[in-house]
């Protein structure tokens, strides 16, 4: 089996309708994570690329032209369609901006990454867990059912998701707890990347953000105590590990607001899962047990309580 059709397989069993699994759309797809013929899955990346690239990429790796007026075509075809699957983001930029990229999501390369191998029936059923996929989505008339949230005394909504479910108890359960009059001053979304981010306010606080820089998943800020708190909503992929908090580190270098690092989890479970891996000096909040939290690292906070 050619790279077109293990593409075309991993769409079909990722539930995507027929017309999402046109050439077009799983040259997309192997152009994103820069998969070439003779490459294996295990090596897909998620770089930052623009639909002009993704033509020329199906050029020089499979022969097949398309001219540079196609873009609008890949957009509607296969980008849009691949957005609302939680298969690819964009940066946040305004669409007709030259910086303007997409990429795979990170839970989407995690699970290409185990095509073809023993784990992917498991990975791709924790992915269809988490996310609706595009038949359910477009078999109805009706609009997603949406997850409310006040953010900052205005209304939003999330997209469906056990991801979003996560930050909507991070901004209602875990920020009156341990953040109190804190702002939110960024949250994302599966589906529209930036759902809330406060640009003025990122600047002022001394936020260096680039085309590559992944924000955390929510940033709270705390003006009373000039606290930063970034959290990372853990359901698969994404925790605070040392690489991450160097990530976080480079975009804030200039920053001198006091800095937290909490990854939140469901519940304990999916904790355990990640536990080996989280950083040092760095919080968990678990929305199961949504009054407590673990510090790792105890020496800061070593001593008897006052009962």
């Amino acid at each position: 089996m050619n790279k077109i059709e293990q593409a075309r397989e991993i769409l079909n069993e990722l539930k995507v309708p027929d017309k999402q699994q046109a050439d077009l759309c799983c040259l997309t797809l192997l152009s994103m994570a820069n998969i070439k013929p003779s490459d294996t899955w295990r090596n897909a990346n998620n770089n930052w690329v623009r639909i002009h690239d993704v033509i020329n990429y199906v050029r020089d790796y499979y022969g097949i032209s398309y001219a540079e007026n196609s873009r609008e075509t890949f957009r509607k075809q296969a980008i849009h369609h691949f957005r609302n699957a939680a298969f690819v983001e964009d940066n946040g930029m305004a669409t007709n901006s030259p910086n303007y990229r997409y990429r795979l999501t990170d839970e989407m390369l995690q699970l290409i990454k185990h095509y073809g191998s023993s784990k992917w029936e498991l990975e791709k059923i924790r992915f269809l867990q988490e996310h609706d996929n595009l038949i359910n989505l477009y078999a109805s008339n009706r609009a997603m059912l949406k997850i409310p949230i006040i953010i900052n005394k205005e209304l939003y909504n999330f997209s469906p998701g056990k991801h979003n479910e996560l930050q909507k108890a991070i901004l209602e359960e875990f920020a009156p707890r341990f953040a109190s009059n804190s702002e939110c001053i960024y949250v994302g979304d599966t589906v529209k990347k930036d759902l809330v981010k406060n640009i003025e306010r990122l600047k002022a606080l001394g936020f260096t953000i680039t085309l590559h820089d992944k924000m955390p998943d929510v940033i709270l800020y705390s003006r009373e105590k000039n606290w930063l708190y970034f959290i990372e909503a853990v359901t698969s992929v994404g925790p605070i590990d040392l690489k991450r908090i160097i990530e976080i580190e480079n975009m804030t270098k200039d920053v001198v607001s006091g800095k937290i690092y909490v990854t939140a989890f469901l519940d304990f479970k999916t904790f355990k899962k990640f536990s080996e891996v989280l950083a040092w000096e760095t919080e968990v909040w678990i929305a199961d047990m949504p009054d407590h939290m673990i510090h790792l690292n105890g020496d800061k906070f070593l001593g008897p309580r006052n009962i």
